[in-house]
């Protein structure tokens, strides 16, 4: 693979470490700030939506520029809005920085997911989007537990402080790494880039996003809580349980590459299933150490596993002039799912049956991203069908 790829994996590894990390500290966050751990959990919502509205804006903003350019000025974004999260004074000041953290999220994995897929020969290209976003995985392996670590023993801020420094190395390695745009390409009408837009498949792939992986965040925003309140476990314990599930995405995202590069259609539909059944059958695990941890490991296994094939989905579905605007949206409606698990699940606990029915919940907003799955299937074989 070229380098210019592993450059994007640890730009990713910077992101994701500072879009997770944040689980692994509500505690801590909600005591300092004194806010309920269902508001410090909105600072991951309030992230998701800043993702959600800065990928598509951005992407046009910037859509005259280098991706070289685009991308370290997105990076630079990333890192000043981590120094202002390990340097804001209020719960308020915390959330504005973490939006302004959160539009270069965005754009950056959708550009970075076209040229990842335009480094290699099309049969690798879902491998590509799976190495970069392996970035992620990294983050959630390694990096998430570490930061909570450093939040248990030297305060939350000073997670931030060190996230800040990881930007700083990601924007070195892209410098360094991806190479300047060799010949300009022609631009696109922006109307034929926004045409994408008025495609049933590629919004069919896009609501297939948000519901399929949003379920995630319903329960692994409120890992911690879950983790120390239901399975018994201490404060302490977290970061290594962590590490299972970061294991769990590191394979299920090269496996659900693998998939997605020789049956697209079955890693589709396969992978999401996959999460559905591991969030139910969660359901009855949260009560014993022992199985808590295998299915923390499992949901990150069945997560991540879908990343590429939803990703591919929406490239194979734009095509042509709109599938950097498509990219980005689905970072978009990945984040939007994120924000309405989180959310979703924040009100279960303060207004429903509680932590406990976080699993199954998002075991039903999975099922209705697979629904909206095979809607779009099917709807995609019907003008066979009628041809024929």
């Amino acid at each position: 693979m070229p380098l210019a790829l592993y450059a994007l994996t640890v730009g990713a590894f910077g992101i994701g470490v500072t879009e997770f990390v944040i689980m692994g500290l509500l505690l801590q966050v909600s005591g300092d700030l004194g806010v309920s751990v269902p508001a410090a959990g909105m600072l991951i919502t309030a992230y998701a939506l800043g993702v959600f509205v800065g990928a598509p804006v951005l992407t046009l903003a910037t859509r005259r520029l280098p991706r070289k350019s685009t991308l370290l000025m997105l990076m630079g974004i990333f890192t000043i809005g981590n120094l202002a999260c390990a340097l804001a004074p209020t719960y308020e000041a915390l959330m504005a920085a973490r939006l302004v953290t959160a539009l270069a999220h965005g754009t950056f994995f959708g550009v970075g997911s076209v040229l990842a897929a335009q480094l290699v020969a099309p049969d690798k290209r879902a491998s590509a989007i799976a190495l970069m976003f392996s970035g992620l995985t990294l983050a959630t392996l390694a990096g998430v537990p570490l930061g909570a670590w450093i939040g248990l023993a030297f305060g939350w801020r000073s997670t931030f402080l060190a996230v800040t420094v990881i930007g700083g190395l990601a924007l070195a390695a892209l410098v360094i790494f991806v190479p300047r745009d060799k010949v300009k390409e022609d631009l696109a009408p922006l109307a034929e880039e926004l045409a994408v837009l008025r495609r049933p498949q590629v919004l069919l792939a896009l609501l297939t996003t948000v519901f399929g992986f949003g379920s995630v965040f319903a329960v692994i925003s409120y890992i911690q809580p879950m983790l120390v309140d239901l399975a018994g476990f201490s404060k302490a314990a977290v970061s290594p349980i962590l590490l299972v599930f970061g294991g769990g995405l590191f394979i299920g995202n090269i496996a659900g590459g693998k998939l997605a590069d020789r049956w697209p259609v079955g890693a589709l539909l396969g992978t999401v299933a996959a999460l559905a059944v591991s969030l139910g059958l969660m359901t009855f695990a949260v009560h014993s150490q022992f199985w808590a941890v295998v299915f923390t490991g499992l949901l990150g296994l069945t997560a991540f596993a879908t990343v590429a094939p939803l990703q591919i989905r929406v490239l194979e579905q734009a095509g042509g002039a709109g599938q950097g605007l498509a990219s980005s949206l689905n970072i978009a409606a990945f984040n939007l799912g994120n924000a309405l698990g989180a959310g979703l699940g924040g009100y279960v606990i303060d207004h429903g049956p509680g932590l406990e029915a976080l699993p199954m919940t998002g075991a039903f907003l999975t099922l209705a991203g697979l629904g909206v799955a095979a809607a779009s299937l099917a709807v995609g074989r019907r003008p066979a069908a009628i041809a024929a």
